[in-house]
């Protein structure tokens, strides 16, 4: 049994997303100084992390009215739920990556203005005690996407290359 066209399509637009907003993110923080270039750099950073954020809306709202085909009965008790714990976790971090870009850059009193077009909320004043927490934050729950991405990756190899099963293609495009 596969996945819902609009499911696939949700995924990997969302995997190719994520992918170069983490890598713009890694790139921008690579640039020294205040440059115009960091600063058109940085806005597209966070353009990418709200639309990763507004996706993963979309997505949430989608699975819930859309299940998730069942694994097959070859996968053991124990990977099934390991799948379904990281797959809890990189949907938490989906949401908390961006939300915490979001924040920090709030707490830097620099205003999120989405595809240089609509401002969005200040949900919280300049702070600068704030910043450097949130820029932690943003930093490891990014690093910790970044592992479990690379976790759901392996997974999925292994069931295509060395179990054979059909636990890929449910979510194969073609």
């Amino acid at each position: 049994m596969q996945y819902t066209r609009t499911a696939i399509w949700l995924h990997w637009l969302m995997a190719i997303l994520i992918v170069a907003t983490f890598v713009m993110g890694v790139s921008v923080a690579n640039i020294e100084g205040l440059t115009l270039g960091k600063l058109k750099a940085v806005t597209i950073h966070k353009w990418m992390g709200i639309t990763v954020l507004l996706l993963a809306c979309l997505r949430l709202l989608w699975r819930l009215f859309h299940p998730a085909p069942p694994l097959p009965d070859s996968v053991p008790a124990w990977q099934q739920k390991a799948a379904h714990a990281v797959h809890a976790l990189m949907y938490f971090l989906i949401f908390a990556v961006p939300l915490s870009g979001y924040l920090f850059s709030l707490a830097a009193g620099v205003p999120v203005v989405l595809y240089g077009i609509i401002p969005l909320p200040l949900i919280i004043e300049p702070n600068p005690e704030l910043r450097p927490l949130l820029r932690s934050a943003h930093f490891w729950l990014n690093l910790t996407l970044l592992s479990s991405v690379l976790l759901h990756v392996a997974a999925a190899l292994k069931h295509y290359f060395i179990d054979r099963d059909t636990v890929m293609q449910r979510m194969r495009p073609w």
